[in-house]
């Protein structure tokens, strides 16, 4: 636009505030003056007031200047936008307008709404940072517009707070609009409804090629579905494009075909005409001409070969097209079997990858029974050994018994060796003591080193329990069946303990009461000391045996705690290794389930990729089969006007032949009326 024009633009705007009662920005008037000659009007950064709105939509209702209008951050009004939208309804040359950051709301949607089913030239337009989305309803009116423009071709929706609901409006917009080619909606608060909305929308939308969403909590599965379909969209449109510029050659050939044709008719009438006028001069003329119209007649014979020879190179050209079309088709019956081999590979895939993890499965579960049977089995020892200690503890007590007999006949044989002997007995007491403490640690430290391991076995049971939950009533009552044994075990300790306990107390108080007897016996024994001496030796000589007796029973004592450490010892050992084994078998099993939850997310996996790829499959095959029937039907067209154009041409060659036999039947008949 010259300079004139713009210095008219300003005093218009500055007519116009005045009008409205408000005086015009100098900023804007200096940013009017440095777009002098420029199709960019830019405000950027600029307080526009609301009069300053009014009179720029005013102005730009029949502005033929600017393409590109810049009002990013401008601290717009929902009024002054509302104004200035409503003058771009009627405009026809602004292509790009950027409304970044000015807070636009309720009206402004709506006025963007009212702009999109209005104006038909704008193809770009740039709304980020602002709250489109806060109201659903004018959010609403402003999709409407989306669906009903049929001109823009890129938005910039980021961070325009629109939720799910919002984007199942804007994709409702999307189902229906078929222009728009590039949509950015990122940082914005879609989340999965929406994203699965949008998703959904792009099956009918093949217009759009690219579609932002980042930062909108959309999962990453449905951020890659839409970029598969922006892909197929692109896709799409490259071989659209394609068909559109063989249609364009195709239809420029033809063109070019049918101008050859009316120039090969046109100079075909030319020498019709032409052999008319030879005709009617030769009419004139006398016989004697008959020589020059042969030569007329054989120049008529070659362009009549001319003519045959170019119908057949037509004719070849359309066998030529034809095998064109019976090539096509058998490559789309290849991509066809290809197509259903790859579908028939997958499945048979799919088939085998559960066969095996069924069988994995089959074979994960045979291995827990066998642990299981294995844990009975180890259960079953652990009885035996508890049994076979019961069975040393009762020798243990046969012997203790035995011991107090012998220990109550030297006391009643060797009564003058009482102190002696009590001495011998409160350190044998002693010692029986100090040795049935140590037991009682030992059994203490076994029974609490058991309860430890099965409880840790119980843990890891219950975690073996949680991952087949078949088998959780059989462990259940096994468990149950092994606390009631131990119960009753231990009941059978506790009874057996107050009965050696009951046993021991009423052996010493009868050792007590004969100690007390033996005091009497002693005062009465004393007084036929003299009787006695004898027999003192006597005592002595059986002393000696005894203490020998004594020695080899503290002997045999000493053997049978030597033998019951070892068998404790041995039995540690054996729980011990029955432990590392079932850690060991635990493992095993963690590991196996491990890796077939694994395979299961595998197999999950491959599925929704199977499933993603036979609607891609399906989807561009219907693509092509769209394609091909299209090709089909241009080919049938063509086709027709080919046979129109070869009756045209048999119609002109029988018209041509019927004109040369009339001329040919005309002139032999002209020299024979003279003669008679």
């Amino acid at each position: 636009m010259p300079a004139i024009e713009m210095d008219d633009f300003r005093r218009s705007y500055t007519r116009l505030c005045k009008e409205s009662g408000a005086e015009p920005q100098e900023s804007i008037l200096q940013h009017l003056e440095e777009a002098t000659g420029r199709s960019r009007l830019d405000f950027a950064t600029q307080s526009l007031s609301v009069d300053t709105c009014g009179a720029l939509g005013k102005l730009l209702q029949n502005e033929l200047q600017f393409t590109e209008i810049t009002l990013s951050d401008c601290m717009l009004s929902e009024e002054g936008a509302k104004l200035l939208l409503h003058g771009l309804c009627s405009n026809t040359v602004v292509k790009s307008l950027d409304l970044k950051g000015n807070n636009l709301r309720a009206v402004g949607a709506e006025a963007l709404g009212k702009l999109l089913r209005q104006n038909k030239s704008i193809g770009s337009l740039t709304l980020e940072w602002n709250n489109l989305g806060i109201w659903e309803e004018s959010f609403a009116i402003f999709c409407e517009g989306i669906a009903a423009n049929s001109h823009l071709q890129c938005l910039d929706l980021r961070n325009n707070q629109i939720n799910h609901q919002g984007a199942g409006e804007l994709a409702m917009a999307l189902k229906r609009n078929s222009s728009l080619q590039e949509l950015d909606l990122r940082w914005n608060n879609i989340g999965l409804l929406g994203g699965r909305a949008l998703l959904n929308c792009l099956h009918s939308n093949r217009a759009l090629r690219q579609l932002e969403l980042a930062g909108n909590n959309v999962p990453s599965d449905i951020l890659k579905a839409v970029d598969q379909a922006m892909e197929h969209n692109q896709e799409r449109q490259t071989i659209l494009y394609k068909s559109r510029n063989m249609t364009q050659v195709l239809s420029k050939e033809v063109l070019s075909l049918k101008e050859e044709k009316t120039k090969q008719f046109l100079d075909l009438m030319d020498t019709i005409d032409k052999q008319r006028e030879e005709i009617t001069r030769s009419n004139r003329v006398s016989a004697a001409r008959v020589g020059q119209l042969q030569e007329v007649l054989n120049e008529r014979h070659s362009v009549m070969n001319s003519l045959k020879a170019k119908l057949q190179m037509t004719e070849a050209a359309l066998a030529l097209s034809e095998q064109k079309v019976c090539n096509l088709g058998e490559l789309l019956s290849t991509a066809k079997q290809e197509q259903a081999e790859l579908v028939e590979n997958q499945a048979k895939e799919m088939q085998q990858h559960k066969k095996d993890s069924a069988d994995r499965e089959a074979k994960l579960q045979r291995e827990l029974s066998v642990a299981n049977e294995k844990n009975f089995l180890l259960r079953n020892q652990v009885t035996e050994l508890e049994r076979r200690c019961k069975t040393q503890q009762e020798q243990l007590f046969q012997v203790k018994e035995d011991l107090t007999h012998t220990t109550a006949e030297m006391k009643l044989r060797a009564v003058q060796a009482e102190e002696r002997l009590q001495m011998e007995k409160r350190r044998f007491k002693q010692v029986l003591e100090d040795a049935e403490a140590l037991r009682q640690k030992e059994v203490d430290h076994m029974t609490h080193h058991m309860e430890a391991s099965e409880c840790a076995l119980q843990e890891r049971i219950q975690r073996l329990e949680a991952t087949r939950t078949g088998l959780e009533e059989e462990l259940s009552r096994a468990k149950a069946a092994a606390l009631v044994e131990r119960g009753q075990v231990e009941e059978e300790l506790i009874k057996a303990k107050k009965q050696a306990r009951l046993e021991e107390q009423q052996r010493l108080e009868h050792l007590e009461e004969k100690l007390r007897l033996m005091m009497q016996s002693r005062d009465e024994a004393h007084n036929c000391c003299l009787q006695q001496k004898q027999t003192v030796a006597e005592a002595h000589v059986k002393e000696s045996q005894l203490s020998l007796q004594v020695e080899g029973l503290k002997r045999r004592l000493e053997e049978v705690q030597q033998e019951l450490s070892s068998k404790e010892h041995e039995k540690v050992m054996e729980v011990n290794k029955v432990r590392v084994e079932l850690q060991e078998q635990i493992g095993h099993l963690e590991a196996e389930r491990t890796a077939q939850e694994g395979m299961r997310e595998k197999i999950a996996a491959l599925e929704r990729q199977l499933k993603v790829l036979s609607s891609n499959h399906r989807e561009a095959l219907l693509d092509k089969e769209g394609e091909i029937s299209s090709m089909q039907e241009k080919l049938r067209v063509r086709e027709a006007e080919i046979s129109r154009m070869r009756e045209e041409e048999a119609q002109r060659v029988s018209f041509l032949q019927n004109a040369i036999m009339a001329y040919v039947q005309g002139s032999s008949l002209g020299p024979v009326g003279p003669k008679s």
